[in-house]
C-alpha cells in the first residue's frame, strides 16, 4: 500500500514538473511580485492565465516529437507518454489560441492605440525566444542555444521580459496608459534577468556530459565544474546580493523587507555550493527552479507587507 502511494506521489511529481505546470507557476509568480515591486495594481486573472499558458506552451514546445530512449529522464518521460502529451500540447494550443483572441477582442481599442515603442517591447521578447529554439524555416544556424556562454543570459532576458515588463506594460495598454522605461523597472528587470540567468548556469551543470558531446560551449564545459561553482555562480550570487542591500540601505527598506529579498540569495548561494555532487533532474527541477518561487514569494510578501 505504502509502495503504491510512493509511485502515485513520484508520477504526479514527475507529471507537474515534466509537463511545466511548475514553471507556468513560477511566471505567474514573479510577474506578481515585480507588479507590486513596481507599485502597479495587478492584471486580472485572464492575463495571468495566458501567462501561465504561454510558459508551458513555450517549455512543452521542443519535447513534443517521437525520440528514442536516451539519457535524459525527461526524454524518456515524453517518450512513455507521447499520446498523452501530444493531445496535451493540442489542448493548450486551442486554448491559447482562443484564450488570445478573446483578449484582444475584449481590449480592441486599447490594442488599436498601442504606440510603435510598445510594440518592440511587446515583440522582442517573443522573437528573442523563438531563435533561443531556432527558427527552422530560417535556418538552424540561427538557433542561439549553440552559443554556449550566451545561452543563460538569452533565457534571463526573455524571462525578465514576461515577468518584469510585460505586467506593466500590458498593464499600461489595458487602462489607457503610456508605458515608461523607470530606473526602478529597469534596476528589477537586470535582477530578474541575472537571477535567472544564474539558474540557467546551474542547469548546464546537469547537462555537462551532453553539452561536452555536442561541443556546445557552456560556462561548466569551458571551465570545469569546481570553477564554475566557485569563480562564477557564487560570485555573481554574491554581487546580486551586495547590489541589493546597497540598493536597499541607500533608500531606507524596512528592516524586514530586506531580510525577506536577502533570503532567495541566500538560498541561490546554497544551492549553487550544493551541486558540487550529482544530482537528479527532479532535483534541478524543483529546487534549482524553485528558487524563482522562493523570490516571487519572499519578494511579494516584503513589498505587501513591509
Amino acid at each position: 500500500m505504502n509502495g503504491s502511494l510512493v509511485i502515485k506521489k513520484k508520477c504526479l511529481l514527475e507529471y507537474i514538473f515534466f509537463s511545466n505546470y511548475f514553471y507556468g507557476i513560477c511566471a505567474v509568480a514573479l510577474s506578481v511580485e515585480a507588479s507590486l515591486q513596481q507599485l502597479f495594481p495587478l492584471n486580472g486573472v485572464q492575463y495571468f492565465g495566458l501567462i501561465f499558458i504561454v510558459t508551458v506552451f513555450y517549455y512543452t514546445y521542443p519535447y513534443i516529437r517521437k525520440s528514442r530512449e536516451s539519457n535524459n529522464p525527461r526524454t524518456n518521460w515524453y517518450t512513455r507518454n507521447y499520446d498523452l502529451m501530444r493531445w496535451h500540447q493540442v489542448l493548450i494550443s486551442i486554448v491559447l489560441m482562443l484564450s488570445g483572441v478573446l483578449f484582444i477582442i475584449n481590449y480592441k481599442k486599447q490594442f488599436l492605440n498601442i504606440s510603435l515603442a510598445e510594440w518592440l517591447a511587446i515583440l522582442v521578447f517573443p522573437i528573442v525566444g523563438g531563435f533561443y529554439y531556432g527558427i527552422n524555416f530560417l535556418s538552424r544556424k540561427y538557433d542561439i542555444r549553440r552559443i554556449g556562454w550566451l545561452k543563460p543570459f538569452i533565457i534571463g532576458f526573455t524571462w525578465a521580459g514576461l515577468v518584469t515588463v510585460y505586467p506593466v506594460l500590458f498593464y499600461c495598454i489595458l487602462n489607457d496608459q503610456d508605458y515608461q522605461f523607470t530606473g526602478v523597472g529597469i534596476l528589477l528587470f537586470l535582477k530578474n534577468l541575472m537571477f535567472i540567468a544564474v539558474l540557467c548556469i546551474m542547469f548546464d551543470i546537469k547537462d555537462y556530459a551532453s553539452d561536452c558531446f555536442c561541443s556546445l560551449k557552456t560556462f561548466v564545459v569551458n571551465h570545469g565544474l569546481r570553477k564554475t561553482i566557485f569563480r562564477i555562480l557564487l560570485p555573481l550570487s554574491i554581487v546580486g546580493l551586495a547590489a541589493f542591500v546597497w540598493y536597499a540601505v541607500a533608500h531606507h527598506f524596512h528592516e524586514m523587507r530586506i531580510i525577506l529579498n536577502v533570503i532567495p540569495f541566500m538560498l541561490l548561494v546554497i544551492v549553487g555550493y550544493s551541486l558540487r555532487k550529482r544530482r537528479s533532474l527532479l532535483y534541478y527541477l524543483s529546487i534549482v527552479d524553485g528558487l524563482m518561487l522562493a523570490k516571487a514569494i519572499c519578494g511579494t510578501i516584503a513589498v505587501k507587507y513591509f
